[in-house]
């Protein structure tokens, strides 16, 4: 069964070189014991902090540099574009009103990178 994520958890973008930690604003938030997530924590730049360098052609920054290198792939600093919210998340466990985030669940970046969980911030409270 997947774990809830809360704010800490770890996530990796396919397309980012660093991995980046989940931010959750703690309004009317469950306390386990920091704020849990659910799946409108998606916000770039709030939510979802940078992974470093993007490498992704779809990526108009690292397609620019990478074109002025003659070809050459030209990582740029990763900027999240994420306009949906994390998909699935698990509809029976409510929190905030909203689905919770669990550890299976995955975000998409306009970029083309698909954003992840490696660890949810705890590893004690498994939903369904």
């Amino acid at each position: 069964m997947p774990f809830l994520v809360c704010m800490g958890a770890t996530l990796k973008c396919s397309f980012g070189l660093t991995p980046s930690v989940l931010t959750v604003l703690p309004q009317n938030r469950l306390m386990v014991p920091t704020p849990a997530a659910n799946i409108m924590d998606h916000v770039p730049m709030v939510n979802i902090i940078p992974f470093g360098m993007c490498s992704s052609m779809a990526n108009p920054q690292v397609a620019s540099a990478t074109s002025a290198a003659l070809g050459v792939l030209t990582p740029q600093p990763c900027v999240p574009v994420t306009l949906a919210p994390w998909a699935p998340g698990s509809p029976l466990f409510l929190i905030g009103g909203m689905p919770a985030l669990n550890n299976t669940s995955k975000l998409m970046c306009t970029w083309l990178g698909v954003i992840q969980v490696i660890n949810p911030g705890q590893m004690t409270i498994q939903i369904p």
